[in-house]
């Protein structure tokens, strides 16, 4: 049989069983202790009266303090008026390290002192909750690019060349060469895409923003799909049936979390393909007259990007910006050779863009002309331009902040609550 785990207390009603944990609360009630662990799956009280147990344990269970290490022994019993349905008749105990000073107590604290105690603060219901929905996102993700014939392969770390501008670069020693931490995995999706058709990579990016809005962090991490043969139309069907499969899933799996952080989840469930289409002229008429300092032909900033989508139950696909302010790489229109054949998903409630992407430039001449309007290093791109020499196609993908997504399904008000140790401006401890 498996091991008991308070998530699992369903499978061993009426059973004894023993439970590794730490104390979350307690209360007493005379002759009665309910003792409140969790163990990393759950949270349940274990009800201890004084007559099941040796007295010197009983004076023990009264005397530890919050987060202390123990080993429970009791029954199983189905409880409706318990959280997740279950409680345990406590029967032995084994105090592992009892502790006194644990330094997050039950009154306020200040966002500083929870930020500086991230390590412990992590332990709380809340931030459980947080955690347990982002990794129900990063495997639905996983599981929809892999059930549709994508091919993870992984890209590096370390690029002698950047991919989303120069001014936002963070800097390393390589032995006797510069490189930089990847700001995404994208050009390096574009070569394996030409080998294996469909693929996506999956990890840490890192962007030097000099920004302390609540939607940006120093390093974050994207899921990148890419696709030979491929349209911009063909990138945003991707996009608004892959954040559709997103929602669903985790409104199936991560309900309990989702009510401990009090989400409103009839919003979530308006989100289903298809999302409206919105082209960039049209969302900047929607602007004109709204008071904010968006002038055309500029990107949206945040306060543009909750204005335009506030009309929407669901996400909305900006798309056909103009190329001047997009990537190097974006292929233009034929139709309107100034704008690129890009979008941007934007989350409804404010939470802004969620993916950007778009179809790449597949023509060589092109491209070198770009690198150079640009500013950047030719000689670093040669790999790059090797795409367009040896059987270039059209082609593209988009990328989606992992955090931008945690945020926006868990109502989170800032994003530094969506990873385990984020890195913010000048925040990098612990």
């Amino acid at each position: 049989m498996s091991a008991f785990t308070i998530e699992t207390a369903a499978r061993f009603v009426d059973q004894t069983v023993t439970l590794k944990g730490w104390l979350y609360n307690r209360r007493s009630s005379g002759k009665i202790l309910f003792l409140i662990l969790r163990d990393g799956t759950g949270i349940m009280q274990c009800v201890m009266a004084k007559n099941n147990v040796a007295p010197d344990v009983f004076a023990q269970a009264e005397a530890i303090g919050l987060e202390s290490s123990l080993i429970v022994t009791g029954r199983v019993r189905a409880e409706a008026r318990a959280a997740g349905g279950h409680e345990m008749d406590v029967t032995g105990l084994e105090v592992v390290q009892a502790v006194a000073d644990y330094p997050i107590t039950k009154k306020e604290h200040g966002t500083a002192f929870l930020m500086e105690n991230r390590h412990l603060w992590l332990r709380s219901r809340r931030q459980h909750a947080v955690i347990r929905i982002r990794h129900a996102i990063i495997k639905a993700c996983r599981d929809y690019l892999d059930a549709n014939g994508f091919t993870l392969v992984d890209t590096p770390i370390f690029t002698p060349n950047a991919c989303e501008g120069t001014t936002t670069l963070f800097e390393t020693q390589y032995f006797d060469d510069k490189a930089y931490l990847t700001q995404s995995g994208q050009l390096y999706n574009e070569a394996t895409a030409m080998a294996f058709g469909k693929v996506y990579c999956f990890g840490p990016t890192f962007r030097a923003e000099k920004s302390k809005t609540r939607r940006h962090l120093m390093e974050f991490w994207m899921i990148e799909p890419e696709m030979a043969w491929a349209t911009l139309d063909d990138v945003m069907e991707l996009a608004e049936n892959f954040i559709s499969h997103i929602v669903a899933f985790v409104l199936d799996t991560r309900r309990e979390e989702l009510k401990v952080l009090e989400r409103d989840t009839s919003k979530l469930e308006n989100v289903r393909a298809p999302f409206p289409r919105l082209a960039y002229d049209d969302a900047a008429r929607m602007l004109e007259g709204k008071g904010t300092e968006f002038v055309y032909g500029g990107d949206f900033g945040g306060t543009d990007e909750t204005l335009v989508s506030e009309g929407f139950d669901r996400p909305v696909m900006v798309h056909r910006y103009p190329a001047a302010v997009k990537a190097f790489y974006m292929e233009t229109d034929p139709a309107d050779p100034g704008k690129a054949l890009c979008v941007d998903v934007l989350a409804p409630e404010g939470y802004g863009e969620v993916i950007g992407g778009g179809q790449r430039l597949a023509d060589l001449d092109k491209l070198q002309a770009r690198i150079r309007e640009h500013g950047l290093p030719e000689a670093a791109f040669q790999w790059y331009l090797d795409l367009r020499r040896y059987g270039t196609c059209p082609h593209g993908g988009f990328g989606m902040g992992i955090e931008r997504c945690v945020a926006w399904l868990c109502g989170l008000e800032h994003i530094r609550e969506t990873i385990a140790f984020p890195r913010m401006l000048y925040k990098i401890y612990p």
